[in-house]
């Protein structure tokens, strides 16, 4: 089964070449995630999913960081849902705010790689 590659105004092409490029400096924290949300990375194309995640998970922050009350009720359900795949096994809030970090960074940075490719 393949990963579904991340979706939106993304082209497929440019979305491989930049995770490519992202995967150089960030592998470990892919890895770290993948690990921590209990994705395997030993299946193909994880990377892919890994990115998709923390792409939907910039998505949350956004949302909870907005001033605006009418959020969707599916979309709080959906990062509550996240944060729960985030937090589960940690010991501390110290862990979890490492992983929420990471994910946030490699949405930013991805962004920023693609959008250089324009």
């Amino acid at each position: 089964m393949q990963a579904k590659l991340v979706t939106g105004d993304y082209d497929p092409s440019k979305v491989r070449y930049t995770l490519d490029r992202l995967l150089i400096n960030r592998s470990n924290e892919f890895r770290e995630i993948a690990h921590a949300i209990g994705y395997p990375v030993m299946q193909q194309h994880w990377e892919e999913f890994i990115l998709r995640f923390c792409l939907e998970f910039d998505d949350c922050f956004r949302m909870w960081s907005d001033n605006e009350d009418h959020s969707d009720h599916n979309k709080v359900h959906k990062c509550m849902t996240m944060m729960r795949q985030i937090a589960v096994g940690k010991p501390n809030m110290t862990e979890v705010t490492k992983l929420q970090n990471a994910a946030y960074r490699i949405a930013e940075d991805f962004k920023i790689l693609y959008h250089r490719l324009k």
